[in-house]
């Protein structure tokens, strides 16, 4: 038997402690799980039978209030599962410079199998379980979506804190990735994928970094996979093919596409709804077993599916010379190690797809202060545009064209600043990273990462103290 994802984690935060002068003491606070919350409740089925249900909720790190991080729907959820990504969040968080530490909570059901009446039971159910044990509040614990879950769930969630919660006044911020009518935040949806082509935009700046990788800098031209068509997955590639990159090759649950010349992502998704499949699609080799698309001619790889989707038996195989993992865990210590080897650059997880963090980050700060981002500067800021383009005017003695003047006097919208935002923290946070892979002299990204995040946390417990 392998090593478990929660252990996968910590051989990372190991081997970037070696690098570290941060107290024994402090590393072994950081490394533990502060608290896991198994529950087991029952649920009437619409037929009238009686199922229990088994659910976690896992807090890793306290050094920050509150804790966050999201809520996964499977059959293959464990204990071992959402500690590890509990883990991963507190460092993903630390990483970005986002106040949070890091949760993460799962439900062993199949959201593909129930009915839309069962899983609201289950969900109303898990979130009263929650509100109960004090792991959810605005200023305890944030959950959000994750596999299996999504905006209906999150809504769920927000009423039932709603009527049972202790904090009515900031009930809203309970629980990020709502939808936009119960005060979600614009780009939410896309900010996981979206947040990892910015990882990579930056990664490929640097003409220094790509040398020994034979890539030119810049996104056009690169061939990218992507292994896990879904939420995140999807707007990756779409933000990857608005920056003149080429999809070659996607996967989905039951099976892989792969066309070199480059796939039409909108097509094959039109296609799969319209038959319930990607088998036939015109052009493209077909694969029954999605697994064999990462073995593929390609640059980039971006997967985006679950962890361990590449391990010993297959990391020999890739043919990327860059791994952006916006999934959590896709690499396990076997493969990077591998990879590393064979002179594969890694972006890492607690980094690649902080995005969806980060968006959830100005969610969270929307709904304690009662109020979208755009409403008080929007209008002023329009207005203040229109007077500049008339001093303009009156200066130069020239009259721009009225779709010019509609464009210069446009003021931003709340996706405007949460896109903004996002790209201006993935840059900052990545200049810190590849500050300390070099500097330091780090082996790779993901070291430099990871130890980015320890000496943030450490000095989060060293300058607070530790109570009583």
């Amino acid at each position: 038997m392998g090593s478990s994802f929660f252990d996968d984690v910590n051989h990372y935060f190991d081997a970037a402690c070696r690098h570290t002068s941060v107290p024994e003491d402090i590393l072994a606070q950081i490394r533990a799980v502060n608290a896991v919350y198994r529950m087991r409740f029952p649920v009437v089925r619409d037929d009238g039978e009686v199922v229990v249900v088994e659910g976690y909720r896992a807090e890793h790190s306290h050094h920050r209030l509150p804790t966050k991080g999201g809520i996964r729907y499977a059959l293959d959820v464990t204990q071992d599962e959402v500690m590890a990504l509990s883990a991963l969040m507190t460092y993903k968080c630390a990483v970005v410079d986002v106040p949070f530490g890091g949760a993460k909570g799962g439900v062993v059901v199949d959201p593909r199998n129930e009915t839309v009446g069962f899983l609201e039971r289950v969900t109303r159910r898990y979130a009263s379980e929650l509100i109960r044990k004090r792991f959810i509040g605005p200023d305890v614990d944030v959950p959000a979506p994750d596999v299996g879950t999504g905006e209906r769930e999150m809504g769920w969630i927000h009423d039932t804190y709603k009527v049972y919660g202790q904090d009515t006044l900031n009930a809203l911020a309970c629980v990020t990735g709502k939808a936009l009518s119960v005060h979600g935040v614009s780009g939410r949806r896309e900010a996981t994928g979206l947040g990892a082509v910015i990882a990579l935009e930056k990664f490929l700046a640097n003409a220094e970094d790509l040398k020994p990788l034979e890539l030119e800098t810049g996104m056009a031209g690169k061939r990218i996979i992507v292994p896990g068509l879904g939420k995140v997955g999807l707007h990756a590639a779409r933000a990857a093919i608005e920056r003149d990159a080429i999809i070659v090759g996607v996967s989905v649950s039951d099976g892989a596409l792969y066309d070199e010349g480059g796939l039409d992502v909108e097509a094959v998704l039109l296609h799969r709804s319209e038959s319930g499949s990607l088998r036939g699609f015109p052009g493209a080799r077909f694969m029954v077993d999605p697994d064999l698309i990462v073995q593929e001619p390609c640059d980039i790889l971006i997967p985006s599916a679950l962890e361990h989707q590449f391990t010993a038996k297959n990391a020999a195989k890739v043919q990327a010379k860059v791994i952006v993992e916006a999934a959590n865990g896709p690499v396990d210590p076997d493969a990077d190690a591998m990879l590393r080897d064979a002179g594969v650059a890694i972006l890492p997880d607690i980094y690649a797809n902080a995005g969806g963090v980060v968006v959830s980050y100005f969610e969270w700060i929307k709904n304690l202060q009662h109020v979208s981002f755009e409403r008080m500067t929007r209008r002023y800021q329009q207005i203040a545009n229109e007077r500049l383009l008339d001093v303009l005017a009156r200066v130069t003695g020239e009259t721009l064209a009225p779709e010019d003047v509609a464009l210069l006097a446009q003021a931003p919208t709340e996706l405007d600043f949460v896109r903004t935002a996002l790209e201006n923290t993935m840059a900052i946070s990545y200049e810190k990273i590849r500050d300390n892979w070099k500097q330091r002299s780090l082996p790779d990204l993901r070291t430099a990462a990871y130890l980015t995040a320890i000496e943030t946390v450490a000095n989060a417990y060293q300058l607070d103290g530790i109570c009583p």
